[in-house]
């Protein structure tokens, strides 16, 4: 991969493996219910990620974490796509960034400093997040919160639950979804795992839940409703979604009424006004929390007044008016037994240590991640070394603390080597992360990117999970995507195992995937730097694979011919052909960086013949794009000057719910310019420029057109 100058490409290539662990993570926890780091862990990379954004902005990518929820759905579960989209929480580990969010709403509001913000706080109970749709006051459907766009339709199981109404209770509005969360009290848990232990007979075949989320999350994306109706779930309402009406105007109001319908009352829920009564509350909170019926990692305090809330709206994952305050992690001491490498479908070598068994917070834990050789230095650890790692919540911890520490030893050596194929394992200027070089010829790369390929969040091949790629990468039946389509009923009826009825249903959904949709198609080409939200704003810019095609072959053709001028440096160089290939590309999200990696898959022969062969399989769906109902949609608007009625922040929040870009400075591109008191030199240079100006009152009467 071309590298851009250290100055950026640090960040830059710390962002873009942020962007693929974070996702991954993602993946591992909401949809297969199997998460291998602890929240505490999970949050210092979504920290990590959101202060490397604020110190590059100009860096900031189209997939990042803080543009995304959760993780697609599974496939075993038909798919429901949200009336309203589900939002994830920002999280706040300290009073003072509980404080923060006080003062950020008031900002936002343009509130004085003697004007209350009432908050309505309540537990955050560690669940499976779900969506209760009712219509005429009866449930009509129940969905998980998969990517917050699509979940899983659980209605027949949901339809078990005790704790979840059929029919509401009294007068309900038409339409009416409760969101909240499914999860398993700690008694139940605890029983459950007796249960199952008892039903086995055997300790050692018995199947046995590492903790109440992961039993809460596994029943209730059952097949068989049956299983589902034998555990013991529970359900608390924390919200809602989309509601032809609302009983009240406040947070307080609106759960006062979905309660009185027949949902259980929740459980240390209050309303607090001040920055004391705040910290009063979340201490009594963490006071009792050894002493509650279920799990919880945190509070949530949410703005109470709605009108409130719809003006704050909401960023690309979380609403402006909620926040999680965390609780910090548990600790215990065990002992590490011996460091792994693991290679990663990127080639990256990413640490493992081994585990002595501890249970920390009553979860017994044996692995936790090292991130990558920098953590191992910093910690110093070596095998046989006593640790402290510690938990938040229900998975694998990290390791925070070295107590064998000896300054006067080496550094445990970090391979030099791939473990998987020999291959050099290098670190480029500017990044964290050892790769191996070998590319295609790596085993562990080829068969994760085959993996990539058929994953849900790519071509979704169902059937086509690991254990059968590797065997039929082992037995040379695939080698590269395109022969996935080329496997035949007949190939597999000769392999162990095979019976009739598998063959054709794998077969069967092989072809099913042999037209998908053009972002799915970017995606599983496991370009680096090219996630999902990318991929995506590939394919609505350029609608085709041909069109896009044509751009890729346009960039390389710049590429190859653009020289260095006189006297320039190789880093200037770079920065000015990076430049100048993001801008062939003409998307949103797509800088330097991007087009750099997208350009360099193209320019290597075996990915071009990969990608050639590919398409004489499959044919990509080209996208038809959406249109807005506004009169700036499409169109770049410029706000300047003092704005009276809303907040600067408020006002992009509004423009960018119609559709329209938002630039900070006016030029030829500019379409639109609202003006507010005491405008100065954009208003100037928008009457030079003849660029349309209206007032503030002018823009109120677009977006009230608009019905925003």
């Amino acid at each position: 991969m071309t590298q851009l100058p250290l100055t950026d490409a640090a960040a830059a290539a710390r962002l873009a493996d942020l962007a693929a662990e974070i996702a991954r993570h993602n993946a591992l926890y909401h949809t297969d219910d199997a998460p291998e780091i602890s929240d505490a862990d999970y949050d210092a990379l979504i920290r990590e990620n959101a202060a490397l954004e604020a110190a590059f902005p100009h860096l900031v990518r189209a997939d990042s974490p803080s543009l995304k929820v959760g993780a697609a759905p599974a496939g075993h579960l038909a798919k429901v796509e949200h009336a309203r989209p589900m939002m994830s929480l920002d999280n706040a580990f300290s009073d003072d960034e509980v404080a923060e969010f006080v003062a950020r709403v008031r900002r936002f509001l343009l509130l004085g400093d003697g004007e209350p913000v009432m908050l309505e706080a309540e537990p955050k109970i560690d669940g499976l997040s779900c969506s209760l749709r009712y219509e005429g006051g009866r449930l009509v459907q129940a969905a998980t919160r998969g990517d917050g766009q699509v979940g899983e339709d659980v209605t027949a199981n949901v339809r078990t639950i005790n704790d979840i109404p059929q029919t509401l209770a009294g007068a309900a509005p038409d339409v009416f979804e409760v969101r909240g969360e499914v999860y398993m009290a700690r008694a139940d848990f605890a029983a459950l795992n007796a249960r199952l232990l008892a039903e086995a007979g055997d300790p050692a075949k018995a199947r046995q839940f590492a903790n109440p989320r992961n039993a809460a999350a596994g029943s209730l994306r059952q097949k068989d409703p049956g299983v589902t109706a034998a555990r013991p779930l529970r359900f608390v309402a924390h919200g809602w979604g989309e509601a032809s009406a609302l009983p009240g105007d406040t947070q307080t109001a609106v759960m006062a009424a979905i309660e009185a319908w027949g949902f259980p009352k929740a459980l240390h829920r209050a309303c607090v006004d001040t920055l004391d009564g705040i910290v009063a509350h979340y201490r009594a909170i963490e006071a009792a929390r050894a002493d509650l019926p279920f799990d919880i990692d945190g509070v949530v305090y949410k703005v109470d007044r709605l009108d409130w809330q719809r003006r704050l709206g909401q960023v690309a994952r979380a609403p402006r008016w909620a926040v999680a305050r965390k609780f910090p992690a548990e600790r215990a001491q065990t002992t590490l037994r011996a460091i792994d490498i693991q290679v990663g479908r990127t080639g990256k070598l990413t640490p493992v240590a081994r585990l002595e068994p501890v249970t920390v917070g009553g979860v017994v834990v044996t692995n936790a991640t090292l991130h990558n050789a920098d953590e191992i230095a910093r910690l110093g650890v070596h095998p046989g070394d006593r640790v402290v790692v510690q938990r938040a919540g229900d998975v694998i911890p990290q390791i925070v603390e070295n107590l064998s520490r000896d300054e006067a030893r080496a550094g445990w050596p970090f391979p030099q080597t791939c473990p998987e194929c020999g291959s050099a394992a290098e670190r480029e200027p500017g990044e964290v992360d050892y790769r191996c070089s070998g590319g295609l010829i790596c085993p562990a790369q080829r068969v994760e990117r085959l993996r990539h390929f058929a994953s849900r969040h790519a071509f979704d091949i169902e059937g086509l999970g690991l254990t059968h790629i590797e065997a039929f990468f082992r037995d040379g039946l695939i080698a590269a995507p395109a022969d996935i389509f080329r496997i035949t009923r007949d190939q597999l009826l000769s392999r162990e195992r095979w019976a009739e009825v598998s063959a054709r249903n794998l077969i069967a959904a092989i072809d099913e995937r042999r037209s998908v949709p053009l972002d799915r198609f970017l995606f599983a080409l496991g370009i680096r730097h090219v996630g999902e939200v990318t991929a995506r704003d590939l394919a609505r810019r350029w609608r085709s694979a041909r069109a896009l095609g044509g751009v890729i072959r346009h960039a390389l053709h710049v590429q190859r011919a653009t020289t260095p001028a006189l006297g320039e440096t190789e880093d200037k160089h770079l920065v000015r052909v990076a430049r100048a290939l993001a801008a062939l590309f003409e998307t949103e999200g797509v800088g330097p960086e991007v087009a750099l990696a997208i350009v360099d898959f193209a320019a290597e022969p075996h990915n071009r013949e990969a990608v050639f062969d590919l398409l004489r399989q499959v044919a990509p769906q080209d996208v038809v794009h959406e249109t807005i109902a506004s009169e700036v949609s499409g169109k770049t608007v410029v706000f300047t000057g003092r704005l009276e009625t809303m907040s600067r922040d408020e006002a992009k929040a509004q423009a960018g719910r119609l559709g329209a870009k938002v630039a900070d400075s006016v030029s030829k591109k500019t379409d639109l310019v609202v003006a507010g008191a005491d405008a100065g030199s954009k208003l100037r240079k928008a009457a030079d420029l003849g660029v349309a100006v209206i007032d503030e009152a002018g823009w109120a009467q677009i977006v009230a057109g608009a019905g925003a």
